[in-house]
């Protein structure tokens, strides 16, 4: 943490063990990962990680991805307790979506940022407000690593060799270093795994 009580920043996201965040067919390339996050760990996990935050942060694939889906699972009887309290949170949350093409955020509370997250999240930690979290975002987890604008990684890292496909940690990223927290199975063999910078 960079000043007493700033608000964290967390970036959320699913890994491969080979450490992907997609598989050979591109961005939606996404099916493996499908089996661990519908897991009791998995769903919990995302709850205790997403409800300390009132600001979410979002690449314009995920905006869309997840606006096509989640505002209606609040209401749906049928859906998991936890999905319909995720769902609740991201409908009330603050949402910045990061794109130069987005014209329009028809999502409740949604804003289109065209612009660096880095500087983005600097405003943000200057304002009032809970934690800030990134929702599997990779472009934009990328670009805070590479300004060590993140407080936190939540890595679902899933037993799983996609054997292809994007990475989170290219070349390139500056060094730094990370503390363990906390560290919870799941019912899949998935692990959920938190780390939180070390900071001199």
């Amino acid at each position: 943490m960079t000043q007493q009580n700033a608000r964290m920043v967390t970036a959320n996201i699913s890994l491969s063990l080979d450490g992907r965040v997609n598989g050979a067919g591109g961005d939606f390339d996404m099916g493996w990962i499908v089996p661990h996050a519908i897991t009791e760990g998995a769903r919990d996990h995302m709850i205790r990680v997403t409800s300390p935050a009132t600001t979410a942060l979002l690449g314009r694939k995920n905006y869309e991805g997840f606006g096509g889906f989640w505002p209606s699972v609040a209401d749906n009887e049928e859906a998991a307790p936890q999905d319909r309290a995720f769902s609740k949170w991201l409908n009330s949350v603050e949402k910045v979506v990061f794109s130069s093409t987005l014209t329009d955020a028809p999502w409740e509370n949604s804003r289109i940022v065209n612009g660096d997250p880095a500087a983005a999240v600097k405003q943000l930690r200057a304002e009032e407000g809970g934690d800030i979290i990134v929702l599997s975002s990779s472009s934009v987890i990328k670009a805070l690593l590479a300004a060590d604008e993140l407080d936190r990684l939540s890595i679902t890292l899933d037993p799983e060799l996609v054997g292809a496909g994007a990475r989170l940690f290219e070349d390139g990223l500056p060094a730094s270093s990370w503390k363990l927290t906390d560290s919870t199975p799941t019912e899949s063999g998935a692990l959920c795994l938190l780390y939180d910078r070390v900071r001199s």
